[in-house]
């Protein structure tokens, strides 16, 4: 997985062909670091369909208040350049970029 920050979020998120599942956790965030197994197995799942990249919220935090995040974990998902879905679950994820691979058909 990408580690994505303000320098390259433009380029590798919003500027991406194919959609983009933003991963945003922190060092000291449990579930974050819970879920990181589970995050690690979408990026192979998907990896031909989805771009999964990770942004350390603790190295990010301007980024961060850009993106309106109040709540970690989150996850963000970008088709086009466009948010169309904020998550704060894997197993909602999954079905969210799902759907968005589904409209690309």
């Amino acid at each position: 997985m990408i580690e994505v920050n303000k320098e390259n979020f433009t380029i590798e998120v919003l500027e991406s062909e194919m959609p983009v599942l933003v991963d945003i956790w922190g060092p000291s965030c449990q579930p974050c670091l819970a879920l990181l197994p589970q995050v690690e197995s979408l990026s192979e799942t998907y990896r031909e369909k989805v771009k999964i990249v990770k942004l350390n919220s603790a190295q990010n935090r301007r980024l961060c208040i850009d993106l309106k995040v109040i709540g970690l974990p989150a996850f963000l998902l970008y088709k086009n350049g466009i948010e169309v879905s904020r998550l704060s679950s894997k197993d909602i994820a999954i079905q969210d970029i799902e759907n968005v691979l589904a409209e690309q058909v």
